[in-house]
């Protein structure tokens, strides 16, 4: 395994397909100390990882020609030791414990913070993270589990519905909105 300053060295593969803040998360990594290649597309991760063999990856959830959860996966059988951080500006239980059985290290929500970026690429992993202060809401708990069952079966509203016991139609809405406090 390598050691903390030969792993900053290594690589580093940015996925995003939100032009601008991929601009300045790359701008803001490469200050920190990071050799940051960045992409807007699976495509173009898999063509880079290939060349790069990268050491630490920074993941968008949604992209335009699919999941980032298919790369965390394809990233950790090119380089079992490979350091990822998911992104999603639509996050979730279920898609955060996805990411983290993929082999993703951390987990965080768009806008995320470079600073919190670094410290979980960087991070040893004998620290825990911190209780949030407030419990979820009864509507976050709804929203999270009706999140599970979605990503359960695959992304598939109709089965989805069936097995939450409502409506298609009214699961469709619930699932265009954004997530409740």
């Amino acid at each position: 395994m390598a050691t903390q300053a030969e792993s900053v060295n290594r690589p580093l593969l940015l996925v995003d397909d939100d032009a601008p803040f991929r601009q300045r998360l790359s701008v803001l990594l490469a200050r920190k100390g990071f050799d940051v290649t960045s992409v807007g597309s699976i495509s173009e991760a898999r063509m880079e990882a290939a060349r790069l063999k990268p050491g630490h990856a920074v993941v968008d959830m949604r992209l335009e020609d699919g999941n980032g959860l298919d790369l965390v996966t394809e990233l950790r059988a090119m380089s079992p030791d490979v350091r990822i951080v998911m992104l999603t500006g639509y996050g979730n239980l279920a898609t955060a414990v996805a990411a983290v059985k993929a082999g993703a290290i951390d987990y965080l929500a768009k806008p995320a913070d470079p600073e919190d970026i670094v410290r979980a690429l960087s991070a040893d992993g004998s620290t825990r993270p911190e209780a949030p202060p407030e419990p979820m809401s009864a509507d976050r708990v709804r929203w999270e589990h009706i999140q599970r069952v979605y990503e359960l079966c695959d992304r598939n509203v109709s089965e989805t519905a069936r097995r939450l016991k409502m409506h298609r139609r009214t699961l469709q809405r619930i699932l265009a909105k954004r997530s409740p406090k």
